[in-house]
């Protein structure tokens, strides 16, 4: 089972380690594309925590990953409120895994927008996976990819017409 169908095609029960394996790293990309990547890791572990000590009822839920996104969206506004700027920078490799100007321009996005495009770009999840995941309407991932996309190629200076 892919990560994307994690949220939807949730047959039976799973453990907690088959639910962090999956659930895991989208959790920390939305969480990082949200609030830089610190606070993004930190949140993601706060919240991935919360889920593995209440298991049971997170368990039983419709959509936990999506849930596990919403605890880590708490933790996320309550350490960002302690920092007075959010960090995008990647932490470093060499050399870097995609164009260095993309961090600046994220930052530039609304934190709905950096998520949507995060979600959908860099994870290849549908709309309607984002949504669901989020707790918004695929139209609204939508416009908040379109709009995010747009700006990153504004201020990237990319001409799709050339």
């Amino acid at each position: 089972m892919t990560e994307r169908q994690a949220s939807e095609d949730r047959i039976e029960p799973v453990g907690f380690e088959e639910f962090f394996a999956r659930s895991e790293r989208p959790v920390r990309f939305a969480l990082s594309a949200r609030f830089g990547f610190e606070v993004g890791r930190e949140a993601t572990a706060e919240a991935m925590t919360y889920a593995w000590e209440h298991w049971d009822r997170v368990a039983a839920m419709e959509n936990p990953a999506g849930y596990v996104y919403r605890v880590g969206e708490r933790l996320g506004r309550r350490m960002s409120r302690r920092l007075r700027a959010i960090d995008f920078t990647p932490p470093q490799v060499d050399p870097p895994p995609f164009e260095p100007g993309l961090a600046p321009a994220l930052v530039e996005l609304s934190s709905r927008q950096r998520t949507c495009v995060v979600l959908v770009h860099a994870l290849g999840w549908t709309h309607k996976e984002t949504a669901a995941f989020l707790g918004l309407s695929p139209s609204s991932v939508q416009k908040h990819v379109e709009r995010g996309v747009e700006k990153l190629r504004q201020a990237m200076g990319v001409d799709l017409e050339t």
